[in-house]
């Protein structure tokens, strides 16, 4: 849909306020570019270039995350996205101890979030996903956060009405004069097989990264360049049901190098 003049004055007027704000409301933030070599994935050609966009950030009354990935096919074109496509997720979520100004820790429990996610891309990708969020405090993590969602799929595509259990996580490893940073997710949509008439089942996918801070190493900054390799394992990729005529459980690797600006 292309914008109206009015769409881009109110994207205008929102963008300078923000930026009149930032200062009292962001914390912090950062970004980055990361590229991707990888063969051997499901349902799609097996050969992907990927490259992605991080922002995420902390500001006064919760966090935002998000990225945009843009793929491109080796070897052969997708038969229904061509030779590249497009996908990414919008994730902010708020937190109550800071909207109340209380103190919700309890146990391992740091805080309460209300988590939203809007998922988007080309096909049937466009879903929205709304629940409850925690920040955990587990030993040794960077951090530890687990969101809990309902799903709300658009389209023609089932999928309503399930739940998805998303914990993100992140873990530094001392190695000699750096560190190795292992950070990622797992998403897990926990109950559509009765209800997905065959469209959108069950699914789970663990996307971990294990990367060397090589940045650190060559002497151009602590946590700005990272090189290593991103894991993903899906079973039932995209929610379609493996079966003898397509498997659709992805188990493979790419090669990852990661620049933070």
């Amino acid at each position: 849909m292309r914008p109206t003049h009015a769409s881009l004055t109110l994207t205008g007027g929102l963008l300078a306020a923000t930026q009149a704000l930032a200062g009292d409301l962001l914390q912090w933030q950062t970004n980055s570019l990361t590229y991707l070599y990888g063969k051997n994935f499901a349902i799609n050609p097996s050969i992907q270039q990927t490259l992605t966009f991080e922002h995420a950030d902390k500001w006064k009354y919760g966090d935002t995350f998000l990225f945009v990935d843009k793929i491109f096919y080796n070897g052969k074109p997708d038969p229904n996205k061509g030779p590249h496509t497009y996908y990414g997720e919008f994730s902010p979520r708020l937190s109550f101890g800071k909207i109340l100004d209380r103190d919700l820790s309890l146990g391992p429990v740091k805080d309460v979030l209300l988590a939203m996610t809007y998922e988007y891309g080309e096909g049937e990708s466009e879903a929205y996903l709304i629940g409850p969020g925690l920040d955990l405090n587990v030993p040794g993590f960077n951090y530890f956060s687990l969101n809990v969602y309902r799903r709300h799929t658009e389209g023609p595509r089932p999928g309503t009405g399930t739940w998805q259990i998303t914990p993100s996580w992140s873990y530094t490893v001392p190695v000699g004069a750096s560190n190795i940073l292992i950070d990622g997710y797992l998403d897990w949509v926990v109950d559509n097989d009765r209800n997905s008439r065959g469209r959108y089942h069950a699914n789970l996918h663990l996307n971990p990264q294990i990367k060397y801070d090589l940045g650190k190493t060559l002497g151009w900054g602590e946590k700005r360049v990272y090189a290593g390799i991103e894991y993903s394992y899906w079973k039932n990729k995209y929610g379609i049901d493996s079966s003898p005529a397509l498997d659709t459980h992805q188990n493979t690797a790419s090669l990852l190098l990661k620049v933070h600006f």
